[in-house]
């Protein structure tokens, strides 16, 4: 293979990573965590700029341990704080098209905004599949009045590419952002 000693996306396919911040701990979510889930997950707040509303796994989150769980290269961790182990959002790596390249998207609990929770989180992920996959760009959409999540992919090191105007963002007509962040260009720490 090109990618000769090194892990490659389908080496996680049955086992997910677990991935550690100085604050976070970032995990395959379990059933203990549905109160956690249950606490945040339903705020219309969150849905603000998601692209849609709240659903029914969102108002549920024991559904989603109901259904039987696909095996895939994608990635969704459950965020959680590293001291308590409590679920405070969700980050997703996902729509992986040839091994090459792959979507993020995040969603942190309201009361955990702006204490730089989700640019710990992305930074980390992207860190990871960088390293550890032969993912070579990670991309994402934004709304562009989401002001929040456009200085967090800023501080990931994902640049702005594009807007698109009156797009379609899951379920939303929108003006949105393009973002996007290639292996080059990942910042080491």
């Amino acid at each position: 293979s090109i990618f000769e000693g090194e892990e490659m996306l389908r080496d996680y396919i049955e086992q997910k990573p677990v991935l550690q911040t100085q604050n976070l701990v970032l995990r395959e979510l379990v059933p203990s965590d549905i109160p956690a889930l249950k606490e945040w997950m339903p705020d219309p707040a969150i849905y603000t700029y998601w692209g849609k509303n709240a659903g029914k796994t969102d108002k549920n989150p024991e559904l989603l341990f109901a259904k039987k769980d696909r095996k895939t290269k994608s990635f969704h961790w459950g965020i959680a704080g590293k001291e308590n182990d409590k679920v405070i959002g969700e980050l997703w790596i996902y729509l992986i098209e040839n091994d090459r390249m792959a979507k993020a998207a995040l969603r942190i609990a309201t009361a955990f905004w702006g204490k730089g929770f989700g640019t710990e989180a992305l930074a980390c992920a992207v860190k990871f599949c960088f390293s550890h996959t032969e993912l070579k760009r990670i991309w994402t959409d934004v709304d562009v009045r989401n002001v929040g999540s456009c200085k967090m992919l800023e501080k990931c090191g994902f640049e702005r590419e594009g807007r698109i105007r009156q797009g379609k963002m899951v379920n939303t007509w929108c003006d949105y952002y393009i973002y996007g962040i290639l292996r080059p260009d990942s910042k080491e720490e």
